[in-house]
């Protein structure tokens, strides 16, 4: 076979392999934008509002083994045309959802798509680890994962420029329009999410189609082979005992808790930060953030040449919980840019988090994927409790949510320094 050919077949499912950590990327902030919108069109608490996460996070959840096992019955390829099927499918709902105008409708939505994503991370991160090195592995999903917030900022920018009217009312307006007129205005925000998410839908219902015609590199049918060795249930049996891998675990539950509190309420933090300041301008904070985010991880990826994975990842946890002091101790500008900026040293954390938990894990890999796609209900459960405290206190005291789960990511980094060095 010639060269070209033989890499043509190599780069294009490498290609699409990549495309995911964009397209999740992109529903996971679209979620960032419907917190806002919801919130207005629904008249939501801070609490009720984070259920757009709840909903999204326990998808996760709730598949992540399910996932596992799909994986090691039909392999890779058909895991991610399943995963991209129910994503389509879940975005499609939001369409009947605006219809009936419930928003409870939205939260199953949701939940469907985020059961498509549990599939999608379950099958791209252990894929992109096994291709290649296992040393470099740490880099090489930094770099994969560097493409999910390129997914971000379009979902974003959509939501911007598509979803948020820009129209705010103080409750004195409210109070002075008619039951007609106002239920009008909660339809109308409703409403605007449907054409974005009924394109959306149809486009991965399209990419599931392009994955499901496509040969997958030998590598994914060798895996997979691999990984089948040992009972179903004996692998979380195995993994529960592997005391650093739970370590590794705990550390990805509070790491994606602060993630997924900095993001969702990042509009909110700037509605009282920025008094005055309109939604849209505010989405635009969220899209620097995310640009923040993106090229972080380019940076990382850089540094990891050079530098240890595990003494990076230990240094910028530090430097976010001094950032996220300053968010709570100046609730103004110095404030929302302190915790803006959280964003650029939280890029890394994710892959890394992972990639070290995994390693080595051999025939055990598949299921230890899964489980640590499970420490993701850490964003349903901890984002729950920021919207809770904001509630009963403020959004600015309630940043103390994600400053702790920073410094259990930099007690992480210790033990992983403290363990290669024994």
């Amino acid at each position: 076979m010639p060269a070209t050919a033989k890499s043509a077949r190599v780069l294009w499912p490498l290609f699409l392999i990549i495309s995911l950590f964009f397209l999740w990327g992109m529903a996971n902030h679209l979620n960032d934008i419907l917190i806002t919108q919801f919130k207005k069109a629904f008249v939501l608490t801070d609490f009720k509002s984070s259920l757009v996460q709840m909903a999204f996070y326990f998808g996760y959840f709730v598949f992540a083994i399910p996932a596992a096992l799909y994986l090691r019955r039909f392999g890779y390829q058909s895991g991610v045309v399943f995963g991209l099927l129910l994503y389509g499918v879940g975005a499609l709902l939001f369409y009947p959802a605006a219809q009936a105008h419930q928003y409870y409708i939205f939260l199953l939505a949701l939940f469907v798509i985020a059961s498509g994503l549990a599939f999608l991370e379950t099958s791209a991160n252990p894929l992109i680890v096994a291709m290649g090195d296992p040393a470099t592995a740490e880099r090489r999903l930094n770099f994969a994962q560097s493409f999910n917030p390129l997914g971000a900022l379009t979902g974003i920018w959509i939501g911007k420029e598509f979803i948020l009217s820009g129209i705010e009312h103080t409750g004195e307006d409210l109070a002075a329009l008619s039951p007609e007129a106002l239920l009008a205005l909660y339809e109308m925000e409703v409403q605007a999410v449907q054409t974005p998410y009924l394109l959306l839908g149809c486009f991965v219902i399209v990419w599931a189609l392009v994955v499901w015609r496509v040969s997958f590199p030998a590598i994914a049918l060798k895996q997979a082979a691999a990984e089948s060795g040992t009972g179903r249930l004996q692998d979380f049996k195995m993994l529960l005992k592997q005391r650093y891998f739970m370590t590794s675990v705990m550390a990805q539950f509070f790491y994606v808790g602060a993630q997924v509190c900095i993001f969702s309420f990042m509009i909110r933090y700037g509605q009282q930060a920025l008094p005055g300041v309109g939604e849209k301008h505010l989405a635009f904070w969220v899209f620097c953030s995310l640009i923040a985010f993106m090229v972080g991880r380019f940076v990382a990826t850089a540094l990891m040449g050079k530098i240890r994975a595990t003494w990076l990842l230990w240094l910028f946890a530090c430097i976010n919980v001094v950032l996220c002091v300053i968010a709570i101790c100046f609730p103004t500008k110095t404030g929302m840019i302190a915790f803006t900026a959280t964003t650029f040293f939280m890029s890394l954390m994710f892959p890394t988090i992972f990639a070290l938990g995994i390693k080595n894990l051999g025939p055990l890999s598949k299921a230890g994927s899964s489980l640590l796609v499970m420490a993701i209900i850490g964003g349903a459960l901890l984002t729950a409790l920021m919207g809770l405290i904001s509630d009963v206190a403020n959004i600015h005291t309630a940043v103390i949510v994600p400053l702790c789960c920073f410094m259990v990511v930099a007690i992480f980094a210790r033990v992983s320094l403290r363990r290669e060095k024994a």
